[in-house]
């Protein structure tokens, strides 16, 4: 219908998960490349996991034109199956001819390994992709490793991609499931996109579409970010639903006031204008995707507290106040409102955690003070890191940690990350405790992600001992040589000497990082986080 108003030649926010219209932002280049790392490996499965709407089936679309031409492919989109169906349907996928009346899972087992080698001697590929793959009973997928057992003296005869959402990874975590998970040989936890790149996600779709003028306005674009949490299907429904009402309107730019009413048409969200946090409504189907992979930066030797600029206070005495989790959303930012929550003052309370000696005159200038206690703690083997990123990858560390909180008006609190109950059942439904000042407050995932900045500092112990921050092509031989013995005990490997940092070490370093779910570097930089997850064990603070 406004097609011909805003110059379009087809409707650019569809749900569809069409590759023409597939936005390759930093994370989903990511996820297409571990993929295509993982199928150039000889192991058997691959994993891509992500919350609901954020372009996994688009992903794995665009993944398809990219596949060599001698591969067999079978995909599975409805996984809720016995293992009788999967084999049935598999062998329906490579169109291996069985009898439905007499089959068994035997025979429809010897029946798929038949065809796996016919195709080795051609050489072909075979690749079996699913779909949704959260809803694979446990026997589906014992059933489905056995299948990839068909190998050669160099690779397995059956590739599998499993997609699903976070609740697969949990149950991949599985005792029974196991043997199944030492196969996964890449696997990649997909992301909602941040502010800046939905800008470049709209403008791209439209583009596509047949429309090169910037049709959402700067504060258009910072709602629907706010609105959606980066979810780019919940994006494209109020794209959608924003441009039909621009055209209701017959206003050619799409601003701020249009997008909050699309988004009470779309019926998902109630927006509440007053404090511009979306209030999650109706149905509690969307939340934030989980992370226990995509580390991005490196762990900092010293912390760099520059971008820290508050007041000062002193520290007050605990005082608990337990704010239940039912309480309204606004009556929490209120509580915290009330506090100083200055950012010596929780620093303080986080080097309590770690048994540590706080100084009780703060110094009037922060930088100074965190400064001066962060090198003091290098005396106990203990290093002070500032944190820029998405909060899962925060949550995935298992430290406590001073954060960063926004309220409405500007204002500027900090709090120290405490505690997550419930965390083995995914950060959406985890509750988390903060301690600001003399109070503790309870808040569900959405609650604490509306208030969160991207900004941390946390206090870990480095598994090294002479606490490098990273160790590179540059490092000297006796670092190099360290890793490279850590790497070889956590992956199975026997220890080798080297006096460089040679490709079957980072290749090493990749895999650990992907199988702990962690961004891979190309370059040769230890980002030290990879070990803080291996190092929690013994540590004096976590929060789960």
């Amino acid at each position: 219908m406004y097609k011909g108003f805003f110059g379009l030649k087809e409707i650019p926010f569809s749900i569809a998960p069409n590759p023409e219209y597939l936005y390759m932002s930093e994370r989903h280049k990511e996820a297409l490349a571990h993929l295509l790392f993982g199928l150039n490996e000889t192991g058997g499965f691959v994993l891509l996991t992500g919350e609901v709407g954020t372009g996994k089936t688009t992903v794995s679309r665009c993944l398809l034109s990219q596949i060599p031409d001698n591969t067999q492919i079978a995909f599975i989109l409805n996984p809720t199956l016995t293992e009788w169906e999967l084999l049935a349907t598999t062998c329906d996928e490579f169109n291996i001819h069985y009898n439905p009346d007499t089959a068994t899972i035997k025979t429809l087992t010897d029946a798929i390994k038949s065809f796996l080698q016919q195709q080795h001697e051609l050489d072909n590929k075979c690749l079996l992709i699913i779909d949704e793959a959260q809803h694979l009973k446990p026997e589906v997928l014992e059933q489905l490793r056995l299948l990839t057992n068909l190998e050669t003296n160099t690779k397995k005869l059956l590739q599998v991609i499993l997609i699903g959402q976070p609740e697969l990874q949990t149950l991949l975590k599985r005792q029974e499931l196991r043997q199944l998970a030492q196969r996964i040989t890449a696997r990649y936890h997909l992301l909602p996109l941040t502010e800046s790149q939905i800008a470049f996600y709209i403008n791209h779709r439209m583009k596509v579409a047949g429309c090169d003028k910037p049709i959402f306005t700067k504060a258009a674009v910072t709602s629907i970010f706010k609105i959606s949490k980066g979810i780019p299907r919940i994006i494209n429904l109020l794209c959608d639903r924003a441009l039909m009402g621009a055209y209701a309107a017959n206003k050619l730019q799409v601003d701020k006031a249009i997008v909050l009413a699309a988004a009470k048409e779309v019926g998902d969200y109630e927006v509440d204008d007053s404090n511009a946090f979306v209030v999650w409504a109706k149905r509690n189907s969307i939340y934030f995707a989980v992370v226990i992979f995509a580390l991005i930066a490196a762990a900092a030797y010293t912390y760099n507290v520059q971008s820290f600029k508050v007041g000062t206070t002193d520290e007050p005495e605990l005082e608990p106040l337990v704010i239940s989790e039912k309480q309204q959303y606004s009556h929490i930012v209120e509580q915290i409102a009330q506090t100083q929550g200055s950012l010596n003052a929780q620093f303080s309370t986080l080097a309590k955690l770690w048994q540590l000696p706080a100084d009780g005159q703060m110094a009037i200038d922060n930088t100074s003070f965190i400064q001066k206690q962060c090198s003091e703690y290098h005396n106990y083997q203990l290093s002070c890191s500032n944190w820029t990123g998405p909060l899962e990858q925060l949550l995935a560390l298992n430290v406590p940690a001073v954060i960063e909180l926004y309220l409405p008006q500007e204002n500027i609190r900090y709090a120290v990350l405490k505690a997550v109950e419930s965390a083995d059942m995914g950060w959406q439904s985890s509750s988390f405790i903060l301690q600001v000042d003399n109070a503790e407050i309870k808040v569900d995932y959405a609650q604490l992600s509306s208030m969160w900045r991207g900004q941390a500092l946390y206090i870990w112990q480095p598994p090294f001992i002479d606490r490098v921050a990273s160790i590179s092509a540059d490092s000297p031989q006796a670092h190099i040589q360290w890793l490279d013995n850590q790497l070889s005990f956590i992956l199975g490997k026997p220890r080798r000497l080297l006096d460089s940092f040679d490709e079957t070490l980072l290749s090493k370093l990749n895999i650990v990082q992907t199988n702990n779910g962690l961004a891979t570097k190309s370059s040769a930089d230890l980002p030290m986080q990879t070990f803080i997850q291996q190092n929690t064990l013994n540590q004096v603070a976590k929060v789960y």
